[in-house]
């Protein structure tokens, strides 16, 4: 019985493993596309002047994100991960900006903070008994209010609001991670046995929490990053 549960323990421990290297994978990729492109003059402007580049990158974003989630058990391992690499260098592309308007070592500040907690929170969601599951229905719908904040304050543009708004997302995406943590702890305990879909379900859990990590991050530079005309 102990040799059966440690076994499985194991198992489980490989699985999250994976989990955070596709996760870590994506990260760097983004990181790496974003330093790129805003390096690059040419393209960096072209973007800037070519603002319809940046929206049809956005609509490819949800149109990957759900593709991935919708069709998982249709697509095999390697098209996803084609699906989720790709997903990884559009986001690293609209987010160039950031190298634009921050100081990099702000922006290097802000990582590593949001890595700690990011840490923290996702080993809690690991080893805690607690469930989560209320958690992360709140934090759901706390998301689309947030999103409905973000953009009525487009118009606003109240500063005070923004910093606001700000805390409440990093709140939040804290919260979401020790929450998608478990769930996808729990759904790759049942998904162990079947080989073929415990991959896929591995890069299901690396998006989670990319997007988790992702988020965090840029609600954290807004507090932490030093803007470059200050």
């Amino acid at each position: 019985m102990f040799s059966n549960s440690y076994e499985l323990d194991q198992r489980i421990s490989s699985f999250m493993a994976g989990v955070y290297g596709w996760m870590s994978c994506a990260l760097a990729i983004t990181a790496g596309t974003a330093y790129y492109v805003a390096s690059n003059a040419m393209i960096f402007m072209y973007l800037r002047t070519h603002s319809g580049i940046i929206w049809g990158l956005l609509l490819a974003q949800l149109a990957l994100v759900f593709g991935i989630n919708l069709l998982i058990k249709r697509i095999s391992f390697i098209t996803a991960l084609i699906f989720f690499f790709l997903y990884a260098i559009s986001v690293g592309i609209t987010l160039s900006w950031i190298f634009y308007i921050f100081i990099e070592g702000s922006i290097i500040s802000a990582f590593l903070t949001t890595a700690g907690m990011f840490g923290m929170m996702s080993f809690y969601g690991y080893v805690t008994k607690a469930d989560l599951t209320s958690v992360g229905n709140m934090c759901f719908m706390a998301v689309i209010g947030l999103i409905i904040g973000l953009i009525t304050n487009r118009f606003l543009q109240n500063e005070q609001f923004d910093y606001i708004l700000s805390g409440i997302g990093v709140i939040i995406f804290v919260l979401l991670t020790a929450s998608d943590t478990q769930k996808i702890k729990q759904i790759g305990r049942h998904m162990l046995g079947d080989q073929e879909m415990v991959g896929k379900v591995t890069l299901i859990g690396a998006l989670a929490l990319y997007l988790d990590f992702l988020n965090l991050f840029l609600f954290l530079l807004r507090f932490m990053g030093n803007r470059r005309d200050q």
